[in-house]
């Protein structure tokens, strides 16, 4: 049994998924393949303390100091900033919308 590997954009839509709360954790883990339900909290936790660098490290390769390897340019820090960014808007358009639709009810 070996530690599997999950992309960014594996991590990123499981986090896009579970703050959307449509879908329970088990129906998000069995969407995306994940095997272990601590996995999708690791991810939560680590998005919301803010450390988004940590989607994209290798396993076993915990960056600290610098938030990801020394040969990333500052052009992919600022893309994966900008896309963090982008998802977290849509996430507050969705809540908006949801947050409306209950106060006319």
């Amino acid at each position: 049994m070996g530690k599997n590997s999950y992309s960014s954009k594996v991590k990123w839509a499981v986090v896009k998924e579970k703050l959307a709360g449509i879908l329970t954790t088990r129906e998000i883990m069995e969407k995306y393949g994940v095997k272990n339900k601590s996995q999708v909290e690791t991810w939560m936790r680590w998005y919301k303390n803010n450390e988004i660098y940590r989607f994209d490290q290798p396993i076993g390769k915990q960056y600290t100091y610098g938030h990801g390897p020394e040969g990333q340019s500052e052009t992919d820090k600022i893309n994966r900033k900008m896309a963090h960014l982008e998802m977290e808007n849509e996430i507050l358009k969705k809540f908006m919308a949801i947050a409306k639709e209950l106060n006319v009810k």
